[in-house]
């Protein structure tokens, strides 16, 4: 089952506050547990499905190439999209963990064009359940949670403070926010490549 940020996402309690109950052994079973659910997503599927271009009449992303900011996004997009943001959120940890107060985004997405299969999907998935786990075993014995993380004052307004476990959680809850949006791709994709 998820972790349900539900908390954190309504304005109840900051992210740093809700972090307090995780421990590193609770961060990788929950970011295994998502990777899992976004295998789930994709299986049974073909290539033809995974790269279907859905229908998002609500479609709105500023950081597109030009041209993109309005298409619908295929599960390989998705796939790309949520492990890069989840891997950003590992790196962070790491540093912060170890005492270094990170400000510059650690983040590589694959492109998401380049994912054109089932199988490249599934690699992808792996590929980040093993970096966000390599991530955890750099946290030393004893994290330094007073690090945080450097960030706009909007950010600190929103979400609090970020240290190792909360930067953490922040990429895995984006990451989880995304699974409506997979549920929904997976269904048209299924009705359109049947």
């Amino acid at each position: 089952m998820p972790v349900d940020f539900t908390l954190v996402t309504e304005g109840n309690i900051k992210m740093q506050d809700f972090a307090k109950q995780f421990k590193r052994a609770d961060l990788r079973r929950a970011s295994d547990e998502s990777l899992d659910a976004i295998r789930n997503f994709v299986a049974g599927l073909n290539d033809e499905q995974v790269t279907f271009l859905p229908s998002d009449p609500d479609a709105h992303d500023p950081y597109a190439v030009e041209g993109e900011e309005h298409i619908g996004w295929s599960l390989a997009h998705l796939v790309a999209h949520v492990t890069a943001s989840s891997e950003e959120g590992a790196a962070f940890s790491s540093l912060l963990a170890r005492g270094v107060p990170a400000e510059e985004r650690p983040r590589y997405e694959t492109p998401w064009r380049e994912i054109t299969s089932v199988d490249q999907c599934l690699q992808r998935i792996e590929e980040s359940r093993r970096i966000r786990n390599a991530y955890l075993e750099t946290w030393p014995d004893v994290p330094l949670l007073k690090t945080n993380r450097e960030m706009s004052e909007r950010f600190r307004e929103r979400f609090g403070d970020m240290n190792a476990v909360a930067a953490f959680l922040f990429g895995l809850m984006h990451e989880i926010g995304h699974y409506d949006q997979f549920r929904e791709v997976r269904s048209q994709a299924l009705t359109a490549n049947r």
